[in-house]
């Protein structure tokens, strides 16, 4: 069995597509530094990533995928999850050498590509439900959300049309960094140190000397308003558990 190793990165693995077809190899496994070895591997190559190579292998995919499979595949990637690896690399070779396979549902690297983009852009519909805004001083409305997918570069534009007349910042408490949006355009951010943030990344609480003056009464009547419309007799924990998963709930101004 013949195992590729990367670095874990998008370009790593184009890069492996790329190193794939030029030794004529068709490695039965991609996987990342760090990742246990199979049982049978007699032969394992190291890919080193390669900006150049990594753009003629997506250049090559914009020629023979439509725009929807490419996007699939950029959201898939968003998943994060080591999973992806082996079937998004045979997936981009077997294009290669077919053509157009998106559709081939009874493929296993395709279909299993897809199911994992289905997953992600859930959860890109998910933060567009749930994400809770709290208002600074400064007009600021703060948003802290922990994704179990890397959504936040899909859910952006979302909130920019929605919130065009205010700025905002959109922070992924579990990756570190946010999208701060000034009015006009939307910007990366980090922070060097999270600890002098002026809000919990647990809850995603603003300090009280920060938050806005009125917006205290705001959540307070959210979570009024939550409450009178709950009808006891209705109550069906399992549905809202399937509706609104407990992992959002800490930074939900109606279940704190």
């Amino acid at each position: 069995m013949t195992v590729y190793l990367f670095d874990g990165t998008m370009d790593g693995l184009l890069t492996a597509v790329f190193d794939a077809f030029l030794l004529k190899e068709q490695p039965e496994q991609l996987l990342a530094e760090g990742d246990a070895l199979p049982l049978f591997c007699d032969h394992t190559y190291h890919v080193t990533s390669d900006e150049e190579k990594a753009r003629r292998v997506w250049a090559g995919l914009e020629k023979k995928l439509t725009r929807e499979a490419l996007r699939l595949i950029s959201v898939s990637w968003l998943s994060e999850l080591r999973e992806l690896n082996t079937p998004l690399f045979l997936y981009i070779c077997k294009v290669f050498r077919q053509g157009d396979i998106s559709r081939n549902f009874a493929d296993a690297d395709v279909l299993a590509v897809t199911n994992i983009a289905r997953r992600v852009l859930h959860e890109q519909l998910r933060m567009k439900q749930f994400i809770r805004f709290q208002k600074a001083k400064d007009g600021t409305y703060l948003g802290v959300v922990s994704p179990d997918h890397n959504v936040l570069p899909i859910i952006t534009d979302h909130f920019q049309d929605r919130f065009n007349d205010q700025p905002w910042l959109i922070y992924d408490a579990k990756r570190h960094y946010g999208y701060y949006y000034d009015g006009k355009t939307v910007i990366h951010v980090t922070f060097e140190d999270e600890a002098a943030v002026p809000f919990d990344l647990k809850n995603g609480k603003m300090d009280a000397d920060v938050l806005s003056d009125n917006d205290q009464l705001f959540q307070d009547l959210w979570r009024t308003y939550f409450k009178a419309i709950c009808i006891k007799e209705r109550m069906n924990p399992r549905k809202q558990l399937q509706d609104m998963p407990r992992r959002y709930w800490k930074y939900m101004t109606e279940k704190n």
